[in-house]
């Protein structure tokens, strides 16, 4: 039986800004075969060569404009490159998976040896090592070991997704020499199966632990962001409503209080005035009353002088007689 190949080891590499390309070829191949140094200078070669073929073609000097230009048609600038052309330097096919070359993988996917997955110039690999299947891909820490029962699953929801799945066949290296000085490319790591399945239980628990803080953090808030902004704007013409009704309120309460008070003036004014009539009417009174006992008095005086008048002319009377 033919041995684990490197040792039994599992080569990774973690995402590093957008060299997803280089990462999915070195774990297609299993080590740090290439940099994007190395691709890049692929990448030019292969645009010599083809700019060359296209005008040696003859004929077709028109239509090979582009290829005339110094753009580089298998290295973009952002960092993707054709992981086609790379991988054949290895004499390894990339086919997509619709094709019918390819029909025997999308019945038993477990029989193949690698796949390559691309949405939005992200690639990462599915990869058969040792007699077991690991997504490789670069967003994760550590590689995931995948069933053969759930890998036919897995690459149909991939497919259902959008993703293009790629399968690749040929003559895979069967070992890299991991020395110090060439274990690593500054982003990849060598694992055993058994660091790769801690890490990433240790990885998917802290995800989970984050995951439940979040959720313990939104549910102590029992409205979400649509919830509390619906509720500010109820709030807000709730708020507005309430303004004017108390508004209102008070525009009610000051004409109620000025109706009031021009009442109580109003009648204020006609008992001072009422008050007024009595009391001239009592003055009067008294004046008369007043009046009258004068006029009493003056007959009564009027009345004594003039008897008094006659008594003394009496009393001549009599004493003339007398005489």
């Amino acid at each position: 039986m033919e041995g684990a190949s490197n040792g039994g080891m599992l080569y990774h590499e973690v995402q590093e800004s957008k060299l997803c390309a280089v990462h999915c070829v070195n774990t297609v191949l299993q080590g740090p075969f290439f940099s994007e140094f190395d691709l890049a200078a692929l990448a030019y070669d292969l645009d010599r060569k083809e700019r060359q073929m296209m005008l040696e073609g003859g004929g077709v000097v028109s239509s090979a404009g582009d290829f005339n230009s110094q753009e580089s048609h298998n290295v973009s600038l952002d960092g993707d490159f054709s992981i086609q052309k790379a991988l054949e330097v290895w004499d390894l096919q990339v086919i997509p998976l619709d094709c019918p070359v390819a029909e025997p993988a999308q019945i038993d996917p477990e029989l193949e040896n690698a796949f390559i997955c691309h949405l939005h110039d992200h690639w990462f690999c599915i990869r058969k090592v040792n007699g077991e299947w690991y997504n490789f891909d670069s967003l994760y820490v550590a590689p995931q070991n995948l069933s053969r029962f759930y890998l036919s699953a897995y690459l149909d929801s991939l497919k259902g997704d959008g993703w293009s799945i790629f399968l690749v066949r040929g003559n895979f290296p069967k070992e890299f020499p991991i020395l110090s000085s060439e274990a690593s490319n500054g982003y990849g790591q060598w694992l055993s199966p058994g660091d790769a399945e801690r890490i990433t239980k240790s990885s998917n628990s802290i995800q989970a632990s984050q995951a439940t803080n979040q959720l313990a953090r939104e549910s102590s808030n029992p409205y979400s962001i649509e919830d509390a902004e619906m509720l500010s704007e109820m709030e807000d013409e709730d708020l507005k409503a309430a303004i004017a009704a108390s508004l209102m309120d008070s525009s009610s309460t000051m004409a109620s209080t000025e109706s009031n008070t021009t009442q109580n003036e109003d009648q204020n004014a006609k008992e001072m005035d009422s008050s007024s009539v009595i009391a001239s009417d009592e003055s009067n009174t008294m004046q008369n009353d007043q009046n009258g006992k004068e006029v009493d008095s003056s007959s009564t005086i009027a009345s004594d002088e003039s008897n008094t008048t006659q008594n003394d002319q009496n009393a001549k009377k009599d004493t003339a007689r007398s005489q």
